[in-house]
């Protein structure tokens, strides 16, 4: 007898575990899925005007070895591709001061350092995409459709893009204050476009390219922003303007340093993602050799979950590089905290973006 009711509670035992972890199982396969985008900033993988000096040593296959595996470890990955890429021709542009024009073409079969390292959309809306006019412009959206690549950023021709990714819609549109690109200032076209977006996808991604540049901008001013005479935009307002709208993660580049992040309606947005690859013409010295890779988790709505932060480090002749001083992570940690004192959310020395 006590040896059968030993029996008989082992087996109501065993049949309460199997209840018990069925039931788990259950919620987990009905748990929310969990999306993982990353960003990174400005990439220019060496150009061949006005001479081939320029280019990077075999065939710039190495650039992005060091951030590979990373890059390739989310759902989505974006950056912001500065200058054409396209084996064609074109007209260069002119500057008033020849010595500070600065004209990028990457060969077109560069493209596959951005295919074999994970990217999946890039955007066009900046300064640098319009170097070789029309003929460059065309040529680099040829080359990018070509390899699979989506983007967006010309204001009238290709304002947004939509496309999916592991069963989830994705909606992306680009932003800048120059000439040829959908302009960050019109805030109300901005919204416009977002809007239409979050319609139809499940999470919008906008980038801009605005703000003023260097070591002494590194703050979010929260107005208008003017570099050389030109008005940059208050990407402050920009950001907050189409999170409003239906946007659910903002990716800031444009002043070559990293900038503060904020969490604004449960939305992520990254201020400045600095200089990331940008081989042999950018200055990199100082704040403008470093800069984050950055990952963010949502939820299938784009709400903010956590994220965080990968420091890498640059120099002239070689790509990003893993920082070991994680001072990416440090100037941004300093940034945010100045920037936004009443912030919500918090980031570790290590990097670890959270919710307070």
């Amino acid at each position: 007898m006590f040896s059968k009711n030993i029996s008989k509670g082992f087996h109501t035992g065993s049949l309460f575990f199997v209840l018990l972890l069925s039931t788990q199982l259950n919620l987990f396969a009905q748990s929310e899925p969990v999306i993982s985008i990353i960003g990174v900033g400005d990439m220019m993988l060496g150009t061949n005007y006005p001479s081939k000096s320029y280019l990077p040593a075999n065939g710039g296959k190495d650039l992005l070895s060091d951030v590979k595996d990373i890059l390739k470890n989310a759902d989505v990955t974006f950056g912001n591709l500065e200058g054409t890429m396209f084996d064609g021709e074109g007209t260069a542009k002119t500057c008033r001061d020849m010595s500070k024009c600065y004209v990028f073409r990457s060969p077109a079969s560069y493209v596959d350092h951005f295919t074999d390292a994970g990217f999946d959309v890039l955007s066009l809306a900046n300064n640098h995409s319009g170097d070789f006019g029309p003929a460059g412009r065309s040529g680099t959206k040829a080359v990018l459709k070509k390899a699979g690549l989506a983007y967006a950023g010309l204001a009238g021709t290709d304002e947004s893009v939509i496309f999916e990714r592991n069963g989830c819609k994705f909606g992306f549109c680009a932003f800048a204050p120059n000439s040829g690109t959908c302009d960050i200032r019109n805030i109300a076209k901005a919204k416009e476009i977002v809007a239409s977006l979050e319609k139809q996808c499940d999470i919008v991604i906008v980038s801009f390219h605005g703000g003023a540049e260097g070591i002494d901008n590194q703050h979010v001013p929260k107005r208008t922003e003017t570099y050389l005479g030109e008005n940059r935009g208050n990407v402050h307002a920009f950001a907050h303007a189409v999170i409003d709208a239906g946007a659910d993660v903002v990716f800031g580049h444009g002043p070559h340093v990293t900038r503060s992040m904020e969490l604004y309606k449960d939305r992520f947005i990254a201020y400045s993602l600095g200089n990331f690859c940008t081989y042999g013409r950018f200055s990199l010295s100082g704040a403008a050799g470093i800069a984050p890779i950055v990952k963010v988790f949502t939820d299938k709505n784009g709400v903010f979950i956590r994220g965080e932060i990968t420091p890498i480090y640059q120099q002239k002749t070689h790509g990003p590089k893993i920082d070991p001083q994680k001072q990416a992570i440090s100037k941004i940690r300093e940034l945010t905290k100045k920037d936004f004192p009443d912030a919500v959310i918090e980031i570790s020395p290590d990097g670890k973006i959270s919710k307070k």
